[in-house]
C-alpha cells in the first residue's frame, strides 16, 4: 500500500449492470483497477464492493476523481468511501492488565503488516505502561474505578478526540463501553473476545469452555455496539481441544486465538475490506 492510488469502498441495492457501470468510470479517467472484489447478497438484494485503483496514470485530479463519482454513486442509490493510498491510520489502543494483544499489536506494525500510527496506550491499569515506554508510545493511566468509571471514559474520549484517532482497539480491556461511547465512535471500534462467540459469553469463558467438555475453543474480532459481545464479527479463529487440556491449557490456547483473530481484524479495518451491513460484517479477504 505504498503506492499512490485509492481505497473505494461501495455498498448500494443489487441491480444488474452495477459493475460495467463503475469499472467504465475507472476506465473513462484512465484509471487502473488492481483489484476489485463484489459480493452480491440475493437474500438482502445488496451489492458490496472494494476497489483498490492506481492513479498515476489519471486524466484528472484524483480530488476530482473522487467527487466526479457522487453522480455514478447516487444513481446507484449508495453509501461509498474513498481512501487515499498511502496512508496510515491514527490508533488508540486500550488495555488493563494482560499483554499479549498489545504485543501482537506492536510486532506487526513494527513489521509494517499494519498501516497504523500508534497515538497512545490508554489504561486502567499500569501493567502495560513499560511495554508502551519501549516502544516510544505515550501511555495514559486512567483511573475508572468505582465512582471513576464515567469520568474516566470522558477522559478516554477527549485524548482520542485530541488526538483525531480514526481506530480504537479494545486489546483486553477490560471495561464495558457506555452506550454514548459506542454509538459515538461506531464503527471504528474493534474488540477482540477470549470466546467463540456467541457461545460462552461474559466472564471466566475458558473455564465455562472446560465444564462443558468442548473441543474447539476460539477468540472473536469484532465491532463494539451498545449491545455487550454483539457487534458485527470480523474474524474468529479456534484451536481444537483434547481432553488432557487443563483450564490453563485453554488459557494458553486461547490467547494464541486472541493474538491471531484481533491481528486479522485490525489487518482488514486498516485496509478497508470490512463493510458493516446491520448486525453482520462483509469482508473482503486479502
Amino acid at each position: 500500500m505504498s503506492r499512490p492510488g485509492l481505497i473505494l469502498k461501495l455498498s448500494c441495492p443489487d441491480q444488474p449492470g452495477i459493475v460495467a457501470k463503475i469499472a467504465g468510470y475507472v476506465a473513462g479517467h484512465r484509471g487502473n483497477l488492481l483489484e476489485f472484489n463484489q459480493f452480491s447478497d440475493p437474500i438482502g438484494s445488496k451489492f458490496f464492493a472494494r476497489l483498490e485503483i492506481a492513479t498515476a496514470d489519471l486524466d484528472v485530479d484524483p480530488q476530482d476523481f473522487i467527487d466526479g463519482f457522487g453522480t455514478l454513486g447516487r444513481s446507484l442509490r449508495a453509501h461509498w468511501h474513498f481512501r487515499r493510498l498511502p496512508y496510515k491510520m491514527r490508533t488508540a489502543v486500550l488495555v488493563t492488565k494482560t499483554d499479549h494483544c498489545l504485543q501482537e499489536i506492536l510486532w506487526r506494525t513494527g513489521l509494517g503488516e499494519l498501516p497504523v500510527e500508534i497515538t497512545s496506550v490508554i489504561g486502567n491499569r499500569p501493567h502495560c505502561q513499560p511495554i508502551a515506554q519501549h516502544a516510544n508510545i505515550p501511555f495514559h493511566l486512567i483511573q475508572m474505578d468505582g465512582d471513576q468509571r464515567l469520568p474516566g471514559f470522558q477522559q478516554i474520549r477527549n485524548l482520542i478526540d485530541q488526538q483525531n484517532v480514526e481506530l480504537v482497539v479494545l486489546a483486553r480491556f477490560m471495561q464495558i463501553l457506555p452506550d454514548d461511547f459506542c454509538n459515538a465512535y461506531a464503527g471504528r471500534i474493534i474488540n477482540i473476545h477470549h470466546s467463540f462467540l456467541p457461545a460462552f459469553i461474559g466472564a471466566n469463558p475458558y473455564q465455562q469452555a472446560y465444564q462443558r467438555g468442548v473441543k474447539l475453543i476460539g477468540a472473536t474480532c469484532h465491532y463494539v455496539t451498545a449491545d455487550l459481545d454483539a457487534g458485527p464479527i470480523i474474524d474468529q479463529e479456534v484451536e481444537r481441544v483434547q481432553h488432557f487440556h487443563s483450564p490453563a491449557d485453554l488459557s494458553r490456547l486461547g490467547r494464541h486465538c486472541e493474538r491471531a483473530a484481533l491481528a486479522r481484524g485490525i489487518r482488514y479495518h486498516v485496509h478497508d475490506r470490512t463493510l458493516i451491513d446491520g448486525h453482520r460484517a462483509i469482508v473482503f479477504p486479502d
